[in-house]
């Protein structure tokens, strides 16, 4: 295989994983947020809530850019199930709960005002971004947690999944550094599956891609293409006999939508024409420029095409300094010397 690892890293470092400044950007919204409903609740006399914490990609750090700024920051604020009462002093429906977060988080400098989903409450920033903030009771009779989840109130711990995600990156990753290998593998899964917008809304969500690639991954510390193309394989394989993904950390759970789910056939079938452009890099006479192109096609990019011929112009340039400096000592005349040890004039 030809090796394309540093031009791999290279591409995760400068177009996948998140600039600091962007996630600074991020966690400002965040507390804006966050803040903007504590002082809303207080003000409409509702309960104050007893934390906030941060769940899913942006927890786990495997959010990547997107041109459109199509980021999805997940934040879940969490009451005591005694502060959350009903109109008659019973326990408050896990509608009623949503919307009273969802009401509170109104403002009228959005375009878009908040909205009620099944899960969360929704907030959509000008800019692209949306916040969504799962509602969390904590039960009076053992402190664990429940989602406010449609009508019900379900047992949930979004805690589990990131202490899981962060369990699989340390135990598996061959390395240390740049938020070790796991984590940048999975980052660039989701970058692959987010790379046409003729198809992103079709394809797996992160979190899908985030467990397939916990399944399958296949670390290799000297080769991040190595790695990189062996998960998408074994990924494309085990998806072949099976399009059902279990939840890490809730037993008998599915994240996806029966044995036949849309979107997981969408990103099988994406994977396998991924897997078909890099073929070219098992051949004996494959060059340089044949496999960058190969995963410029991969990436929908053309960032390691860049690369290359960013390289051939150092090299142009290199070899025509070279021979400029070579024709001049060349040419350079020698000296007459009168003296008789050398040239007579």
């Amino acid at each position: 295989m030809k090796d394309c690892s540093k031009d791999v890293l290279a591409y995760h470092d400068d177009k996948v994983t998140l600039p600091q400044a962007e996630r600074t950007n991020m966690r400002d919204r965040r507390d804006a947020n966050r803040e903007r409903l504590r002082k809303r609740l207080k003000e409409r006399e509702n309960p104050s809530p007893q934390e906030f914490v941060k769940q899913g990609s942006y927890a786990m750090l495997t959010m990547v850019q997107d041109a459109a700024n199509d980021y999805d920051i997940d934040d879940g604020v969490y009451f005591t199930q005694a502060s959350l009462k009903g109109s008659k002093g019973g326990d408050k429906p896990a509608m009623e709960a949503r919307q009273m977060v969802c009401d509170a988080l109104a403002d009228s400098r959005f375009n878009k005002a908040p909205e009620v989903k099944r899960n969360c409450v929704r907030v959509f920033y000008n800019d692209g971004y949306h916040v969504d903030m799962p509602v969390y009771r904590i039960r009076t009779s053992d402190g664990d947690y429940e989602l406010a989840s449609g009508s019900d109130w379900k047992h949930s711990r979004a805690a589990d999944v990131e202490e899981w995600f962060n369990q699989a990156n340390q135990t598996k990753s061959p390395d240390e550094n740049n938020g070790r290998q796991f984590r940048r593998i999975v980052r660039l899964l989701k970058k692959f599956a987010k790379s046409r917008n003729s198809w992103k809304s079709q394809t797996a969500s992160g979190f899908s891609i985030t467990i397939l690639a916990e399944e399958q991954y296949v670390s290799n510390k000297d080769r991040e293409d190595a790695a990189l193309r062996d998960t998408m394989n074994k990924i494309y394989n085990r998806l072949l006999w099976n399009l059902e993904v279990s939840h890490p950390v809730t037993p008998g759970a599915k994240v996806t939508k029966g044995p036949d789910d849309t979107k997981m056939r969408v990103f099988r079938d994406k994977l396998k024409e991924a897997l078909d452009n890099l073929a070219v890099l098992d051949d004996a006479d494959c060059t340089r420029e044949k496999a960058l192109k190969a995963w410029d096609k991969v990436f929908n990019t053309d960032y390691f095409m860049s690369r290359y011929k960013g390289e051939e112009k150092v090299k142009d340039s290199e070899n025509s300094a070279f021979l400029s400096s070579l024709i001049a000592t060349k040419s350079e005349p020698v000296a007459v010397q009168k003296n008789g040890g050398g040239r007579f004039a």
